[in-house]
């Protein structure tokens, strides 16, 4: 099994036909993604031939939904038209929106998760890698031949850190690996991966990867703690990151003692979260509770 994403998902990529969109949907369907539309309203009716495999464009979601069952959306749309992208998914009811985009205002995303949320839709990201099942799908950006299918649930802010963490731990593999993105809004939360993880048969650890800034590692190592029974192992970026100042992510901003890395470490570790030094140590430690669980 996996959470979210699995080999029966069938992905609909809006903005497929524009440069970003035909690059990764080519990469997902080499990660035997299970693409089987494509949504441009300019470019309905065509069709858009990936090394042999024939793409149909539709002209809404809805549409795509309709003619090939489409559960999945992965957005590869300008910042500006983002918000109208995931309301039209919405509108149509599919089951999950991964909005790659990044540089969308936090009022839209603010406006297009609640409005998702409210109509049943989950949304991952904005300004993420998406998500990847190995063996079985790849929704997003994430490199597919970095790692193998395995027992590790990871859950990370930082795309980065995902795919250094996918890489170190690869002779292990993962169940599913989740790019929740580092924005100030995001529309599924470590938490949301946490509770998903804990309840799939097939992962036996879980990798967190948070960063400086907000509060959802700590709001995360509550969780584990009241509701978490498989091993948790963590990793924060930003020990050295100046307070006051933006680093990288729009979200990642330390004002006083909130939000720091040390804060967090110590929230995740008094909920019996083991955190790494580095993503490196964070690896071993993984292994070696997979190892020798007790």
């Amino acid at each position: 099994m996996a959470i979210h994403l699995t080999k029966e998902s069938k992905v609909l990529v809006q903005g497929m036909t524009g440069g970003e969109g035909m690059k990764h949907t080519r990469r997902m369907l080499a990660a035997g993604t299970d693409v089987v539309g494509g949504v441009n309203p300019r470019k309905a009716g065509r069709t858009v031939d990936f090394d042999g495999r024939v793409v149909p464009v539709f002209g809404s979601v809805a549409d795509g939904m309709q003619s090939t069952g489409a559960d999945v959306t992965v957005v590869f749309v300008p910042p500006a038209f983002a918000r109208a992208a995931v309301t039209e998914a919405a509108d149509a009811g599919i089951g999950l929106a991964v909005v790659i985009t990044e540089g969308i205002p936090v009022h839209d995303s603010v406006a297009f998760t609640s409005y998702a949320k409210a109509r049943g839709t989950r949304v991952i990201g904005p300004n993420c890698p998406g998500l990847i099942s190995p063996g079985q799908s790849n929704a997003g950006i994430i490199p597919a031949d970095i790692t193998k299918p395995g027992r590790i649930g990871l859950v990370s802010k930082s795309g980065t850190l995902t795919y250094q963490l996918m890489y170190e731990l690869r002779d292990i593999g993962f169940s599913t690996c989740v790019g929740i993105g580092g924005d100030p809004v995001v529309g599924t939360t470590h938490i949301d991966c946490l509770a998903a993880f804990e309840d799939d048969p097939d992962t036996d650890l879980v990798v967190l990867i948070g960063e400086i800034g907000g509060d959802a590692e700590e709001r995360a190592a509550a969780y584990v703690r009241d509701h978490v029974t498989k091993p948790v192992v963590g990793y924060i970026a930003g020990f050295t990151a100046p307070e006051g100042k933006t680093m990288g992510h729009a979200g990642a901003i330390v004002s006083g003692s909130s939000g720091t890395a040390r804060a967090k470490k110590e929230a995740l570790e008094a909920a019996g979260v083991r955190v790494g030094s580095t993503p490196t140590e964070t690896a071993r430690l993984a292994a070696a509770l997979l190892e020798s669980p007790a």
